[in-house]
C-alpha cells in the first residue's frame, strides 16, 4: 500500500506532503490500523546508555519536530522515536521553498532552519501523547529529545540555549541528543571543534549531573555530530567526548557536499543533504569513531539507511543503535521490519577470528 501512497504524496509540494502523510499516520493509527501501512516488526532486545529498547531501529530527529506525531510514528514499530530538534523560543525556520526531493537519487536536500514551536509547545505534545505514558507507566519505549539553539542566537552565547532545554526536557526525556551538526544555522557546526566544543560539553555534563542529582534520575546525553570532517576531526571530536563522559554520539547528520547529485534537479539547493548519496560517508564516519572510541561510549548510526542491509552495515561498522528518515520516506513503514530482521540475522552469524 505504500508505494501507491508514495507515488501520490510525491505529487503533491513536497512539504504539504510531509505534513499530509503525518496528519493521516496519525488517524491511521488512532483507528488501529497501522497493519495496512507495514509488516510487522520482531522484538530485538538491545540495551544501550543504560535504556532498555525493542529494537535497535529508531526514527531520527527531523521528521516529527514539535512532537505532534508521537504515537502515530510510534505504532510502526521503531524501538525508540526522537523528536525535535527543538529551541527555547519558537522560530519559524528558513523562507520556503526549503525541502527538496530528489528521487533518482533516493535523496532529499532540506534548508529547514529548524523551524518549531518552541521547547514548551513540545513538552506539552509529549505529556498528551499515549507512548510517553506507557514509557512513564512501564518503562517500555524510548523518546529522545533533540535540542538546538535559536537562530538568533550567537555562537559564544549557545550553550544557554541548550541549558535551557535542557532543563526544561529533563523530566520528561529518557535521553537528549545535543544538535551540533545541523548545516541550516549559520556558526552551529563550529561548535564541534576545539575549545567550543569543550566549553559545551563541559557546561552540559555539569547540568545533566545537577538535574540527576535533583530528580534521582539519570538522562543520558547523546551529540549529533556532521560526516563533513575529515577522520583526524572525527578522532578529536570522539577524544572530547569520551574524555567529557558523553553518554552516546550520534553519527551522522546530513552532508553538504553534492558530488553524485549536483547534476540532478534541485541537486545544487543549498541545506542538507540525506538519503543514499550519505550511505557510505556516514559508515566510513561511524567506523573511524569506533576505532577512536574503542568502546568507550555507544555510536547511534544514522545517514542513508535504504534497506536492512544498510542497517547491517552500520552496526558491523561499530553502531548500537541505527536510525532511520529519509529512507523512511522513500521506503515507508516496511524499512523499520526489514531493518530489525536484517539485524537479528546479524546478530545470528558466526564470528570468525
Amino acid at each position: 500500500m505504500y508505494p501507491l501512497l508514495r507515488e501520490m504524496l510525491f505529487r503533491l509540494p513536497t512539504e504539504t506532503s510531509h505534513y499530509l502523510a503525518l496528519d493521516a499516520l496519525r488517524v491511521i493509527a488512532k483507528c488501529r490500523l497501522t497493519g495496512l501501512i507495514g509488516g510487522g516488526v520482531p522484538a530485538l532486545p538491545t540495551r544501550v546508555m543504560g535504556l532498555d529498547f525493542a529494537n535497535p531501529v529508531g526514527l531520527a530527529a527531523g521528521l516529527d519536530k514539535n512532537a505532534d506525531y508521537v504515537d502515530g510514528l510510534a505504532a510502526l514499530g521503531f524501538g525508540f522515536v526522537e523528536v525535535g530538534t527543538v529551541t527555547p523560543r519558537p522560530q519559524p525556520g528558513n523562507p520556503q521553498p526549503r525541502l527538496f526531493r530528489l528521487p533518482q537519487a533516493r535523496a532529499i536536500i532540506n534548508r529547514m532552519g529548524f523551524n518549531n514551536l518552541g521547547v514548551d509547545h513540545l513538552l506539552r505534545q509529549v505529556q498528551r501523547c499515549a507512548y510517553y505514558e506507557r514509557v512513564r507507566a512501564t518503562g517500555s519505549g524510548v523518546i529522545g529529545i533533540n535540542i538546538g539553539k535559536n537562530k538568533d542566537t550567537p555562537a559564544e552565547q549557545a550553550v544557554e540555549d541548550y541549558l535551557i532545554c535542557m532543563r526544561k526536557v529533563y523530566r520528561l526525556a529518557s535521553y537528549i541528543t545535543i544538535n551540533l551538526s545541523s548545516p541550516n544555522t549559520p556558526g552551529l557546526r563550529d561548535l564541534q571543534f576545539g575549545e567550543p566544543l569543550n566549553t559545551l560539553l563541559d557546561r552540559l555534563k555539569t547540568e545533566q549531573q545537577l538535574l540527576a542529582s535533583q530528580s534521582g534520575r539519570y538522562v543520558p546525553l547523546a551529540v549529533k555530530i556532521a560526516p563533513d570532517m575529515a577522520d583526524a576531526d572525527l578522532r578529536e571530536v570522539a577524544s572530547a567526548l569520551a574524555d567529557y563522559a558523553i553518554d552516546a554520539v550520534i553519527a551522522t547528520n546530513t552532508t553538504i557536499e553534492r558530488d553524485t547529485v549536483s547534476a540532478l534537479q534541485h541537486g545544487t539547493e543549498t541545506g542538507g543533504l540525506s538519503g543514499a548519496p550519505l550511505t557510505e560517508k556516514s559508515t566510513a564516519a561511524i567506523r573511524e569513531l569506533a576505532s577512536a572510541l574503542r568502546g568507550r561510549l555507544p555510536i547511534i548510526g544514522v545517514g542513508g539507511i535504504l534497506s536492512g542491509q544498510d542497517a547491517a552495515d552500520k552496526i558491523a561498522a561499530g553502531a548500537s543503535l541505527v536510525q532511520v528518515y529519509t529512507g523512511f520516506i522513500y521506503r515507508g513503514p516496511a524499512l523499520v521490519g526489514e531493518a530489525v530482521r536484517a539485524l537479528a540475522e546479524l546478530e545470528r552469524r558466526p564470528v570468525h577470528s
